[in-house]
């Protein structure tokens, strides 16, 4: 046996055992610590305010706050499942299965990180602990008043600035284009990254343009709920894209 590497049994199974035991234990204490965040019986002569679904949903109904329904709802969660189905086909690492070493896969050790751990986790404790009646947002020490009232200051992006003034004149059939092209040429990023990198880069090399393509997708469209956030928080923006059909 060669002097890097050792054998599954005793080594790795005696420390996959040890944490299993720790994590046991952690879990327990904090069990009998903290008491489990039950509520009372449900009533169904009263409706709570607000209406909040399981914790492992509550991803899910936060981004309604930054996304229509048929987005948040259908299309993204699709997107999840067909991203997770899609990897063994776009990975190229010759390492095969169960190789998760950061030097050899920092790209998607990061992506999960910031998509899982960062992006999806953070949405959790936002609809857990900061949001209180009316859906509203509620920093940490601040009471949950039933009675508040945040004004609707939102707008959409043909409706912002300078934007404002040509939106009228790129339309097509009644459809602004404005938001089109600026998800067009957030999509485009992918493109400009394959173009500036293809020859370059002996990871995109392996990976070609077919498996690129899917994995610059779905990457982008994961960024596109951050960059939602951030143009709510600061713009104030609803919708990027506004259609007599569907909105984004």
């Amino acid at each position: 046996m060669a002097k890097d590497r050792i054998y599954v049994w005793p080594y790795l199974v005696r420390a996959e055992f040890i944490a299993t035991l720790a994590t046991l234990v952690i879990l327990m204490l904090w069990s009998l610590v903290v008491d489990a965040p039950l509520e009372e019986p449900a009533n169904p002569s009263k409706t709570p305010n607000p209406s909040k679904a399981p914790w492992y949903f509550l991803g899910l109904q936060e981004m309604l706050v930054y996304f229509d329904p048929w987005l948040a709802g259908v299309i993204f969660p699709g997107f999840i499942i067909a991203g997770l189905m899609v990897l063994p086909y776009v990975d190229v690492n010759p390492k095969g299965n169960g190789y998760y070493c950061y030097e050899e896969r920092k790209f998607a050790i990061n992506t999960f990180l910031f998509g899982y751990v960062v992006l999806w986790i953070a949405l959790i404790i936002i609809g857990v602990f900061l949001r209180g009646p009316g859906w509203n947002f509620f920093l940490p020490w601040e009471p949950w008043d039933s009675h508040k009232v945040v004004a609707l200051t939102n707008v959409n992006l043909v409706d912002l600035g300078f934007i404002k003034s040509i939106s009228p004149h790129i339309k097509v059939m009644g459809v602004d284009l404005v938001g089109a092209l600026f998800l067009a040429a957030f999509y485009a990023t992918g493109v400009a990254y394959w173009q500036l990198y293809k020859d370059k880069s002996p990871t995109l090399q392996k990976m070609g343009v077919a498996r690129y393509g899917v994995t610059a997708f779905f990457f982008l469209t994961m960024m596109l709920l951050p960059l939602k956030m951030v143009m709510r928080w600061t713009l104030h923006v609803k919708y990027i894209w506004v259609t007599p059909w569907f909105n984004v």
